[in-house]
């Protein structure tokens, strides 16, 4: 994981502009991962982004009265921004335990493949596969529209 991209996980963790509160958090959490028998929590941080992050998803497009799911590639920024907001939720929804152990957690799970955050991709991905058909609408073609 780059530095620009665990500094922007920062930004989302953060709240009412404290950075130096998120940036505590972060290090907390990571410093749990390596309590928990983690060699490396860097790369196992990375692992889990790279697990999470969604290559596909569906978007509304409305064609004629209708409204469609349509399935697309997703940009490598969207890419990064779903999975820290995917594991940034998913470590707020364990209710009692304190954020950055929760997050510690869901870093681990979603580096082995298993998780909240890892469901939501799978979710993800079975509602681009249901919505297939709609591809078709994916093209935007302008030199159909000038003829």
């Amino acid at each position: 994981m780059t530095l620009t991209q665990k500094q922007k996980f920062i930004n989302y963790i953060m709240q009412q502009g404290k950075k130096h509160l998120a940036r505590n958090l972060l290090e907390d959490a990571l410093q749990i991962v390596k309590e928990k028998g983690h060699k490396d929590p860097e790369t196992l941080m990375e692992k889990a982004f790279e697990n999470v992050m969604p290559r596909v998803e569906v978007r509304p497009k409305r064609i004629g009265g209708a409204i469609f799911q349509v399935p697309g590639d997703v940009l490598p920024k969207r890419q990064f921004f779903l999975a820290s907001k995917w594991i940034k939720e998913s470590a707020q929804s364990k209710k009692g335990t304190p954020f950055a152990e929760a997050l510690a957690v869901e870093l681990i799970e979603a580096s082995q493949e298993t998780g909240n955050a890892f469901k939501k991709k799978l979710d993800v991905y079975k509602n681009a596969e249901a919505n297939k058909v709609n591809a078709r609408f994916a093209r935007t073609n302008n030199n159909n529209q000038n003829n």
